[in-house]
């Protein structure tokens, strides 16, 4: 399975397995971390067989199984946010790619042990990885024509990208962004409160994935 297959199959999975990952697995998923945090900037960490990502009532309803999971963090600096939604992105389709199942979490998890467990200033999520008990199911979408325009006769890599931006997990599921183009130059806005940088990051990778990233460029 290769990323753009993983993104048609990725979706939210809340509920995980009791099977652990093998050393081979969590090799891959720390070397695929650690090329994001060189490339990036960020600090993101993965957790295996550790619990602490969810207050218990959270675990026992919403996040049952989870135990294995990456925490999204960085210093404090320019678009950050953006960073951290765009690399959150490539992990959880690379897991994908490897048979495991992911949630990005950025409003329920326990931010206050999180941000006290890694080296850096700023927790904007987690994202639980592992085997889920199913595959879960494809989100409620917006149509093309709400989330973009393109000035004259869209071209096919971009109507390609954003059939990719729509399968991009944003918080609350509100989709709340908008993708012009104009030639070969395509913008993006997004307005989604405290989400906006994390949202940002993670409609412009599915974007890439979709259009490719040398038929464009972002202005």
């Amino acid at each position: 399975m290769d990323m753009k297959e993983a993104m048609y199959q990725r979706h939210m999975v809340r509920c995980y397995m009791d099977k652990p990952l093998s050393a081979d697995i969590v090799g891959r998923l720390e070397t695929r971390m650690k090329e994001n945090n060189e490339k990036y900037g960020v600090f993101v960490e993965l957790k295996t067989e550790d619990t602490s990502a969810f207050h218990a009532v959270v675990r026992r309803i919403f996040a049952k199984g989870v135990r294995n999971f990456f925490i999204m963090a960085g210093n404090s600096t320019p678009n950050l946010e953006e960073r951290l939604g765009y690399c959150g992105a490539d992990l959880m389709l690379y897991a994908q790619t490897l048979g495991l199942n992911t949630w990005w979490v950025g409003g329920t998890f326990n931010k206050r042990l999180m941000t006290e467990v890694v080296s850096s200033d700023i927790v904007v999520g987690v994202i639980a990885v592992g085997y889920g008990q199913n595959q879960g199911v494809p989100h409620k979408t917006k149509t093309a024509k709400q989330v973009s325009s393109y000035k004259g006769e869209a071209p096919v890599w971009f109507k390609d990208g954003i059939e990719a931006a729509l399968l991009a997990p944003t918080a609350l599921a509100k989709q709340a962004f908008m993708i012009k183009g104009r030639g070969n130059q395509v913008s993006i806005s997004c307005k989604n409160g405290i989400f906006t940088g994390v949202d940002t990051g993670l409609v412009k990778y599915h974007f890439e994935l979709g259009a490719g990233k040398d038929t464009f460029e972002w202005v």
